[in-house]
């Protein structure tokens, strides 16, 4: 299984480049200059010195030459085959940001499911409309109610028009953890009902959950995301299959 951010996210979250120290060749500085954020640099062989860039929301490996004039882009592979460039894209490129995906999570608006003392965090976007997200809720029980895993819904509104109001409802509620877990409980046959006004401060997280949503390219819900077993960032998209969960979720 691949890193998340191995795949294109729409998200552009390092906002400076880790060689700010180091004065860049001419023609890596070529290549910035076409949009790409160097974010460090590593040894290669053959008089290569390879530099790692995040450009599009992607790793990219550059290569420069020994001349200095000139720069290759794309994997470098040894004669067995091995990937000489990925290992320094994950170190360099894509652990920093997911690191900051997750710092981002964090601090975002959450409502707990499951112990707070629990050794697994798993965060989903989630639309109180979503009946895909109560199948996940469902699918959860065991590891939530065995205190193995706590769920962080970060609440949204896009199904329905209701649905901000409903998420509202929640976010503002009295013990927002019990409301929850009464709606998801319920299932189809859930009473929660939309606010008819929505208090500024509950507006300003839900906005804030939305503009999160937009950064990472999100666009359904529910959007899973967990640590793998190498501690790397996963997504998953929509309720998981059963043979998912064990990735998901840890051992049951």
């Amino acid at each position: 299984m691949k890193p998340i951010f191995t795949l294109a996210l729409g998200l552009a979250l390092l906002q400076s480049p880790l060689l700010q120290a180091e004065e860049l060749p001419e023609a890596i500085k070529m290549i910035e200059k076409k949009g790409a954020r160097i974010m460090g640099s590593f040894d290669a062989p053959d008089g290569l010195r390879g530099y790692a860039a995040q450009f599009q929301n992607r790793g990219l490996a550059l290569y420069l030459t020994p001349d200095g004039k000139h720069v290759l882009v794309g994997s470098l592979f040894d004669a067995q085959g091995k990937d000489l460039s990925q290992a320094q894209l994950q170190k360099l490129v894509y652990a920093p940001m997911a690191k900051q995906v997750w710092a981002k999570m964090e601090k975002s608006s959450w409502i707990a499911d499951g112990k707070a003392s629990a050794p697994r965090i798993v965060y989903l976007f989630s639309d109180p409309n979503c009946p895909y997200c109560n199948k996940f809720w469902e699918q959860a029980r065991p590891w939530v109610d065995s205190g193995k895993v706590q769920l962080r819904h970060i609440m949204v509104g896009i199904i329905r028009e209701d649905s901000p109001a409903k998420s509202a409802a929640l976010l503002g509620a009295k013990n927002p953890e019990q409301a929850l877990y009464k709606h998801e409980k319920a299932g189809k046959a859930s009473t929660l009902k939309p606010l008819d006004k929505i208090p500024a401060e509950v507006q300003a997280k839900l906005d804030g959950n939305q503009a999160l949503m937009e950064e990472l390219g999100l666009a359904a819900t529910p959007a899973i995301f967990y640590q793998d077993k190498d501690g790397q960032l996963q997504q998953q998209q929509g309720a998981p299959s059963p043979e998912m969960l064990g990735a998901i979720l840890g051992p049951r």
